[in-house]
């Protein structure tokens, strides 16, 4: 609809057009993918409301919307009031694809459900990002940390030794935003064979299933469930995170017999002499003690000088970094992954954001452009429209922008 005309135009979606009423993470994650791969994306918010629920919120719901909301127009409409419901409508009317998260029934109360907007638009790709697919649990209010719950995410994430946790990102959020996305392309390709949209639903929960799969099938072969993992892993050892002479932590995780030989040739150690930790089995049987012993070697080193060694020795190894050293990664850094963008909520200043990771022979991601403003965009999309001055003029008399 709208087209910035200073992006080159090889993207997949460039001519696409989809229009967002999402909040928080799952859908606005969802639109901002399409946006990567260059879809014009609209995002409409309630001005009366405050817009997106995190929008102005606190430090972590700015940094939440300033992240999953760049490279899109941002609209006020108020779907209540006939003039905004109209609007919203007339907008539908010329999209390729609409992406909500509302709660269920929501939509269909608003008089923008499915069935709803497909007679306004038959070709319309719908994807509606809820908590659960429909049966028992489909009316259970949901958030991240209740997929990951359901899931069994949370009885593997944590220590044995402390209770349950949730991951330290929306995994559940970002996972059904990502089949969404998925779902969204493969419906506009479909739409090429038939004609015809169609309504997409992308679960919490069933989609952070998935991440699970290969220990629903360890639980019901074992007939065990796992235990929580911390930072390791039950089929290798070593396999975890260990504390150096400066206090940092590293992670070291051989997967291969000759990868461990090669970690204690570069450490200098004789563990992989000693019957307990020849083999892999082994080391199994024996992690308690391999952990331990392995840590008092590592008690001599440096992080630096560790990892050195073991990069060295073409032994899997990392440095646990925060968020503000992710920032200042010099490989993230050096091969252009981070762009910039100025915030729009909270304190307005320049932040690095990460760009589409994906990397393809024919097309380039679309450059990270400003969260907008609540309803900074709302004028020009309704020209786009056909709206006139007094057309527009009458929807903000009468509230409805």
């Amino acid at each position: 609809m709208i087209h910035d005309t200073t992006q080159p135009e090889d993207r997949p979606l460039e001519d696409v057009t989809v229009v967002e009423l999402g909040h928080i993470a799952a859908g606005p994650f969802c639109t901002l993918l399409l946006a990567e791969l260059g879809a014009d994306v609209v995002k409409v918010e309630r001005r009366a409301s405050g817009g997106d629920s995190v929008r102005d919120s606190s430090a972590a719901g700015n940094s939440i919307f300033n992240a999953l909301n760049r490279n899109k127009l941002g609209v006020t409409l108020d779907l209540k009031t006939s003039g905004g419901h109209e609007a919203f409508t007339d907008l539908i009317a010329e999209a390729d694809v609409f992406v909500e998260n509302l709660r269920p029934g929501s939509p269909e109360k608003l008089g923008i459900g499915y069935d709803d907007l497909r007679e306004v638009n038959e070709e319309l790709v719908y994807c509606s990002i809820k908590g659960f697919n429909e049966g028992p649990y489909q009316d259970l209010p949901a958030l991240d940390p209740v997929a990951e719950a359901l899931s069994g995410l949370m009885s593997v994430t944590g220590h044995p030794d402390s209770p349950p946790a949730r991951a330290g990102t929306s995994v559940s959020d970002m996972t059904a935003a990502l089949f969404g996305a998925f779902g969204v392309v493969a419906g506009l390709r479909q739409r090429e064979h038939t004609g015809e949209g169609q309504h997409i639903t992308a679960p919490l929960f069933e989609s952070t299933v998935t991440l699970m799969n290969y220990w629903l099938v360890y639980a019901q072969t074992e007939n065990e469930a796992p235990d929580p993992l911390g930072a390791g892993h039950n089929n290798w050892a070593p396999y975890n995170v260990y504390r150096t002479t400066d206090s940092e932590w590293v992670f070291i995780g051989p997967s291969s017999q000759a990868q461990w030989e090669q970690l204690c040739e570069a450490l200098e150690i004789e563990l992989h002499h000693e019957d307990r930790f020849a083999t892999l089995a082994d080391r199994r049987e024996n992690e308690s003690a391999l952990d331990s012993t392995l840590q008092e070697a590592i008690d001599d080193y440096t992080a630096s000088t560790l990892i050195d060694r073991l990069r060295d020795a073409g032994v899997p190894v990392a440095p646990v970094q925060d968020a503000q050293e992710v920032c200042e990664d010099d490989h993230l850094r050096e091969t252009d992954a981070l762009t910039e963008i100025e915030t729009a909520t909270g304190d307005r200043e320049n932040v690095s954001v990460p760009k589409f990771p994906l990397r393809s022979s024919a097309f380039s991601p679309v450059e990270p452009s400003d969260p907008p403003e609540l309803g900074a965009d709302t004028e020009p999309v309704l020209r786009a429209l056909g709206y006139d001055d007094d057309a527009i003029d009458t929807l903000f008399e009468n509230d409805c922008l």
